[in-house]
């Protein structure tokens, strides 16, 4: 089994970049990082990524980023594809500040359903007996029961990751054909219906790295001229739908109205054209 990669504490700067200055850029990278063994003999030099983000009703997560909150965090379930045998990772990402801190526990698939509907974790589900999976299922399921926390979307994409031979300290990765779809059911599937592509044709660029930012780094950003943005796909996901399409409706005295209990976006920035395909 290859190695856990997982950054759990790092610093991230994210681009939005052409396809072919990314083609640039890979040539500029190979110098200093790896092909993630994961994508080295995949078409492109990518695997496929598949996210089932949990959100309240009210959207909480979502405007936390949309407002800019300094100190929020995502609920997610990874997998990479839909193998009844294969694992899914409960993930929290907090965003402290500038930093980025993840936690995450593998399950096994049977468990999802009951885990999403408030069992408590234990270790038999975990395919891992290593205290910290525990723990990090543990947060995962307090702070879902916390704000009440279903799923929300499912985001999609393939993803081409360089990181270091002799350390988990620096990783570049870059991610194409972006999608998302609503979804309210615990399925995790790899099919989507009619997904919206946040990004396309562009390529999301991330530099991580977890101590000193590197000199190389500097000499990238400089030369391919780059600038840097927000790129968050399940926002950026919510936002193409449409915000109305998550939110509770209810009936009084006949009449329709939406109960929204959400904060007003402050300082909302652009968002892209949303492409059907």
């Amino acid at each position: 089994m290859a190695a856990d990669r997982l950054q759990l504490q790092r610093l991230e700067l994210k681009f939005l970049i052409s396809e072919e200055k990314a083609l640039a850029v890979r040539d500029f990278v190979r110098s200093y990082l790896s092909i993630d063994e994961y994508g080295a003999d995949r078409p492109g030099l990518s695997y496929a990524i598949h996210s089932l983000y949990l959100d309240s009703d009210d959207l909480r997560t979502y405007w936390d980023t949309i407002n800019g909150n300094k100190n929020r965090y995502k609920l997610r379930l990874r997998y990479y594809d839909d193998r009844p045998d294969s694992p899914v990772f409960f993930e929290l990402k907090r965003r402290m500040n500038d930093a980025i801190l993840k936690q995450r526990g593998g399950v096994r698939r049977s468990a999802v359903e009951g885990l999403l509907q408030g069992h408590l974790p234990d270790a038999g589900c975990l395919l891992s007996q290593q205290p910290k999976q525990l723990v990090a299922l543990q947060n995962f399921c307090r702070l879902m029961l916390d704000i009440r926390a279903k799923p929300k979307g499912h985001v999609a994409y393939l993803r081409e990751a360089w990181v270091s031979t002799h350390d988990n300290s620096v990783r570049v990765t870059m991610d194409r054909e972006v999608q998302f779809e609503p979804q309210s059911g615990a399925h995790l599937s790899c099919e989507m219906t009619r997904p919206l592509y946040a990004f396309r044709p562009d390529v999301i660029l991330e530099l991580k790295f977890t101590g000193r930012y590197p000199n190389w780094f500097r000499d990238l950003v400089q030369g391919f001229n780059l600038i840097r943005v927000g790129a968050a796909k399940y926002a950026d996901g919510i936002t193409l739908v449409g915000e109305d399409v998550f939110y509770d409706h209810v009936r009084v005295n006949g009449h329709g109205y939406q109960r929204f209990t959400g904060m007003a976006p402050v300082g909302r920035r652009a968002r892209p054209t949303a492409v059907s395909g």
